[in-house]
């Protein structure tokens, strides 16, 4: 078997994993196939066989919902598999049967994609969580239901090596890689789309057969597009995914540790905390301008910047505290000075002075998991809405933030705006390199409520609805690309982009999250999913001439 598992790495003993099902040779080639640890996390009825769960099964409430519980499915059945294998056998039964399938791998969708009333077969790969180095690719294989903290963990303990994926501990891989997801390393490594080096998808042909394929990003692979298509495409829009592969384009030889990057073995943390009882409007609005001004001149790849991260939280005013965190990789020249340059920045000339000013180091895998860069509830109803700014806020913009930010009429803890720092590596590759076209912005946004009772959805959605309209009400009520604008991250999906009455810009949601890249990813998909199988609210449309619809 031509890997090494975490199992082996970390204990110095052979793998033990078990391997997939009998007849999958011949469908990936040898030395692919990514064994599971002995050690997961899975009964032995799950891991030597999958399981349906259908209503009247106690586990069933569970498994037909995801993180945000404002979204509930009526599925009659949830499979959950752990092989490629039995994903391939999932999708054709629910082919076969005429069923409409969607695909699970952690529960953060933003939207009902996974749980509205349509869908009758929830694929769920959960429990598809192994790790490992892949010597015949030269890669690492993750499979989809891993989470983004356990890929830390296991890349780092087991080989020294990191991918620059999110602050989310934990959202698994499976949609994050898709939507082109972005954290705390982006602007010194880049996105984690910009390490994928092959993807293995279960797809479904004009004849209704599904098979399983490995598109690589070899010049000459002919599966290149399906790779390109999961590089900021969206996810359970082409297929299922149920492994990645992860190398450093352009590295050689056949050391594991030398495939992927290193990540900071130290960083300089801050958190500052501004109280909104001492905040005046002036100071608000030098707080957020000195931030994107800031952002704005230390986008740049080779800036001194370029390995501090930074994220600005303006909470409403009911919350009452602003919070400013920051990194910085410790082993840069001055990184301590760096910092508190960065933080001097921020804080000049506001008035109010910081209530916490917390400075210190951390070894890297800690901060992975640090309160101050993430903060998460698994049982909440939300909203959520994006933007990316090419340049700093126009005073119009800190406006519009202020006003609805300190609304008398709403008041409410977590409704809040997160401002992340964005560029350095991610802004060096091309917008057609991958399907995430954004490749020259300073600031991605994250407008987000979150709450408990059933009963005030109205009120919290109608705020950030206004909110967001407000920010944006020179473009439509939607960041349309422009000169200060670009768009938003399909990540943090929307369907009011797709509603002419929160959108009036006339630039349709496809163009807001892919721009020029939206036809490509079209062609993609008439190639691999002719039938629209793989579909949702705003899933890649089949073009018009195949569809007999507007690509809208």
């Amino acid at each position: 078997m031509g890997e090494m598992t975490r199992r082996s790495v970390l204990a110095g003993a052979a793998a033990s994993g078990t391997l997939m099902a009998a007849g999958t040779a011949a469908a990936v080639p040898a030395g692919t196939t990514a064994g599971r640890p002995a050690a997961a996390d899975v009964s032995v009825a799950i891991a030597n066989a999958e399981l349906t769960v259908r209503a009247g099964d106690h586990r069933y409430g569970d498994l037909v919902r995801g993180e945000n519980h404002r979204f509930v499915g009526r599925p009659e059945y949830v499979r959950l598999c752990t092989t490629p294998a039995q994903v391939l056998e999932a999708v054709q039964a629910a082919v076969k049967a005429g069923k409409r399938l969607q695909v699970r791998s952690g529960g953060h969708c933003y939207e009902d994609f996974v749980t509205n009333s349509e869908v009758q077969v929830v694929i769920d790969l959960s429990e598809m969580k192994a790790i490992s180095y892949d010597s015949a690719r030269r890669a690492f294989a993750v499979e989809a239901g891993a989470m983004v903290g356990e890929v830390y963990e296991t890349l780092f303990k087991g080989w020294g090596v990191t991918v620059p994926a999110g602050s989310c501990p934990s959202v698994a891989v499976g949609g994050q890689v898709a939507g082109g997801g972005y954290g705390q390393l982006n602007r010194s490594l880049g996105l984690i789309v910009d390490y994928l080096y092959a993807v293995e998808v279960v797809v479904v042909d004009a004849a209704g057969v599904a098979r399983r394929v490995i598109a690589t990003s070899e010049a000459n692979d002919p599966n290149r597009d399906l790779w390109w298509a999961h590089t900021g495409g969206g996810g359970g829009t082409f297929g299922i995914v149920t492994r990645y592969w992860f190398r450093t384009p352009g590295a050689t030889g056949t050391d594991p540790t030398r495939l992927l990057p290193k990540p900071p073995a130290e960083l300089w943390i801050s958190r500052v905390v501004w109280p909104w009882a001492k905040l005046s409007e002036a100071d608000f609005t030098r707080l957020v301008s000195n931030y994107g001004i800031w952002c704005e001149r230390n986008s740049a790849a080779d800036s001194p910047y370029a390995a501090l991260f930074a994220r600005l939280t303006l909470t409403h005013q009911a919350n009452g505290q602003i919070t400013l965190v920051a990194q910085i990789d410790a082993s840069v020249a001055g990184a301590e000075g760096l910092l508190n340059t960065f933080n001097a920045a921020i804080g000049e000339g506001i008035g109010a002075k910081p209530d916490v000013w917390d400075h210190r180091k951390l070894p890297w895998l800690h901060t992975t998991t640090w309160r101050g860069m993430f903060d998460g509830d698994s049982t909440y109803r939300a909203d959520f809405k994006s933007s990316y700014m090419r340049t700093r806020f126009p005073d119009a913009q800190i406006s519009a933030i202020y006003r609805n930010l300190t609304r008398t009429d709403y008041a409410h803890p977590t409704a809040l705006l997160q401002i992340s720092a964005y560029g350095g590596r991610t802004n060096t590759v091309a917008p057609s390199a991958t399907a995430v076209a954004q490749r020259d912005s300073v600031m991605k946004l994250h407008y987000l409520v979150g709450w408990g009772d059933e009963r005030d959805d109205a009120r919290h959605i109608a705020w950030i609805r206004e909110f967001y309209r407000d920010v944006h009400s020179a473009t439509g009520g939607v960041p349309v690309p422009n000169t200060v604008t670009d768009g938003c991250f399909v990540n943090y999906a929307d369907i009011d982009l797709g509603d002419p009455k929160w959108n009036s810009s006339g630039v349709p949601w496809t163009a807001l999250y892919f721009k020029d890249n939206y036809k490509r990813l079209q062609q993609v998909k008439a190639r691999w999913d002719p039938n629209d199988t793989f579909r949702h609210a705003q899933s890649v449309r089949l073009p018009a001439a195949a569809a007999g619809a507007s690509e809208e």
